[in-house]
């Protein structure tokens, strides 16, 4: 199998990483594609993707998958211990339950921020609605504050003692936030411990391409 995919900081490839860090996949092929040469939108990838976005796995027998969960679940089904989509019915929804609430309520604002307020993407994103992406701060930043008051006298992870899917989704979109200046506010101390946690674990520093530099933006 081939995986395309490109390095840290970018967010989605590295849920990706983590995952199969953490499954200890170490057989799959990863394809460089590299952002800042727009690989990701060429010809030949917009065959694997149309919507040129990293990452895309490639099958043993030619099939495309897209979009990081989707790829993560695959490789649960075909690699279920250790499980990362929960260990029962209960955990499974909890799971599937945080990782909707991580993206919905932190990643869909933090991707607002990134196109609207960030002078870096204006070179592709040359209208951007500076409003709404200072509107986008501060609705992540609600997130978090939200984030924290729910992990107060909590289990060390989102699904209690249990380290999962919904912990690599939240942490990934916790990092773009420190990448595009979007910091855990300094009231958090229950998420900030949290983010400790889970980034002391070895998966979270898991390489995308070995030996590639880190995306540059």
């Amino acid at each position: 199998m081939k995986l395309y995919t490109e390095n840290y900081p970018a967010p989605n490839p590295r849920k990706v990483h983590i995952f199969l860090a953490e499954k200890g996949i170490d057989n799959v092929e990863r394809i460089h594609t590299k952002m800042m040469e727009r690989m990701h939108k060429a010809p030949d990838f917009l065959a694997k993707n149309t919507l040129g976005q990293v990452p895309v796995l490639e099958t043993d027998d030619g099939k495309y998958i897209s979009e990081s969960i989707a790829i993560c679940r695959y490789f649960e089904a075909l690699h279920p211990a250790p499980p990362m989509f929960g260990r029962d019915p209960y955990d499974a929804a909890m799971v599937e339950m945080w990782m909707r609430r991580a993206e919905f309520r932190l990643w869909n604002p933090m991707g607002q921020v990134w196109i609207n307020a960030d002078p870096r993407t204006a070179a592709v994103i040359p209208k951007q609605f500076k409003d709404y992406g200072e509107h986008s701060k501060a609705v992540a930043a609600h997130a978090m504050k939200w984030l924290d008051k729910e992990l107060s006298g909590a289990g060390p992870y989102l699904v209690h003692d249990y380290f999962s899917m919904a912990d690599i989704v939240l942490l990934c979109g916790i990092d773009f936030g420190r990448f595009i200046h979007q910091e855990i506010p300094d009231d958090c101390k229950h998420l900030k411990a949290w983010h400790e946690r889970v980034s002391a674990r070895p998966s979270a520093k898991a390489e995308g391409v070995k030996g590639a530099a880190p995306l540059k933006i």
